[in-house]
């Protein structure tokens, strides 16, 4: 049964908000996760890969919801010029291939046995908001309103998240800082079940890329992802479509889901009085690949905690949550920051820069470098076309240089 008031309130119920909910659970807040479709985890809209290690800090991967292991990504330039890059260095995306269906339940599920209450079908529609403090929601379920009192309140409400907005935090986004993404889930798809595959370039996907998860079974999540600045008359979908004409023509459809991911990098605050905000509704996503599982679980994770150290204290204010804030943007919010100039520089790049780029790497051993020895060989490469990119390669230069000086230390 519902009650009428909880320490905590959790709005959404994908990753982000399954985390945050379980954490404060485990640390004995009474918490309410509200969830406005009828079924978790419906409907998919995600590639569906994910790094091993992130994961394996929050669940123990199951063969449940584990559909395949890759250990490489291909990365394909306009003309065919294929780079291959270790799981470790391909990023946060590459390690599992997910069933996001029963993936997001067992996180539900495990809400459930912490102890959380947990609603689907439960809109909400507005914050109480009592001297410029969230104090919890107005929410709808099955005809009938009810307004139910938090300590406080975790927005995880996805890419369309309107309680940040409730809040006064600008979680506004532009045609360039949205991914519009299509997907296709295709059987009769003849691919190495051991890698994913990434397609660069305007004739595939302008401001974007085609990507291809495997999922066994000679089945793969095909998708595509491009900046809304970008789409014109030409709907992503209909580059997916050819993409998937010219190159598994005996290939079927059987599903095809489609949504927005945010790419704007990070936002001034995910915090106000009584509120913090998780995942895409965070604008928590890489704003490069679009992946947002692993950061997703790790702010739901930070989030969690600093409900239960914030209620403990009895301080909700946005002074106290600013622990949230140092928690996430210490984790990986620099690595947000960084891969927005990345987004930035790449797809602007024309197909022709694109091929010179993988042309002057592609006799590399990247087994033979680490990512820092990778990215100088391609900037050394490419000073004119990555340009742009200077400030990044040598934050990250100077690190590997301080790491090896306190190391001599």
């Amino acid at each position: 049964m519902m009650k009428d008031q909880y320490d905590l309130i959790v709005v959404g119920a994908g990753p982000a908000g399954s985390i945050a909910a379980t954490t404060a659970a485990k640390k004995g807040l009474s918490v309410l996760m509200l969830e406005k479709r009828q079924e978790i985890g419906e409907p998919v809209r995600c590639a569906e890969g994910v790094g091993k290690k992130r994961l394996r800090q929050h669940i123990e991967p199951d063969e449940k919801w584990v559909c395949g292991e890759v250990s490489s990504a291909k990365i394909i330039s306009p003309n065919g010029t294929t780079l291959t890059m270790a799981e470790v260095d391909a990023g946060s995306e590459v390690g599992y291939v997910l069933d996001r269906k029963i993936f997001d339940r067992t996180l539900v599920e495990l809400s459930g046995e912490a102890g959380v209450d947990i609603m689907v079908k439960a809109r909400v529609t507005g914050l109480i908001i009592e001297g410029e403090t969230v104090c919890g929601v107005e929410m709808m379920h099955l005809g009938k309103t009810y307004s139910i009192r938090s300590k406080l309140v975790i927005g995880a409400d996805g890419v369309e998240s309107k309680v940040g907005r409730w809040a006064g935090i600008d979680t506004s986004l532009k045609p360039s800082h949205i991914e519009t993404c299509a997907q296709f889930l295709v059987s009769g798809v003849d691919i190495d079940q051991d890698s994913c595959y990434f397609y660069m370039g305007n004739k595939v996907a302008p401001g974007g890329y085609v990507w291809l998860f495997p999922k066994g079974n000679n089945m793969a999540n095909v998708g595509i992802g491009m900046l809304g600045s970008r789409s014109g008359k030409k709907k992503p979908i209909e580059y997916l479509t050819e993409f998937v004409e010219t190159n598994y023509p005996n290939g079927s459809i059987i599903e095809h889901v489609a949504g927005a991911v945010p790419a704007s990098g990070p936002i001034e605050k995910t915090i106000a009085n009584g509120l913090m905000l998780v995942g895409d509704a965070a604008r928590q996503s890489d704003p490069f690949t679009g992946g947002g599982i692993s950061n997703a679980m790790d702010a739901g994770m930070y989030a969690g905690e600093v409900a239960a150290e914030a209620i403990a204290q009895n301080d909700v204010s946005e002074t106290m949550l600013q622990e949230y804030e140092r928690r996430w943007r210490g984790s990986f919010g620099n690595e947000i920051a960084n891969n927005l100039i990345v987004k930035e520089t790449f797809f602007s790049l024309s197909d022709e820069d694109l091929d010179s780029l993988a042309g002057s790497i592609k006799d590399v051993d990247f087994k033979k470098m680490d990512l820092i020895d990778f990215i100088a060989a391609l900037f050394k490469a490419n000073k004119k076309l990555l340009w742009n990119l200077r400030p990044l390669f040598t934050q990250k230069l100077k690190q590997k240089f301080s790491g090896l000086t306190k190391f001599k230390k």
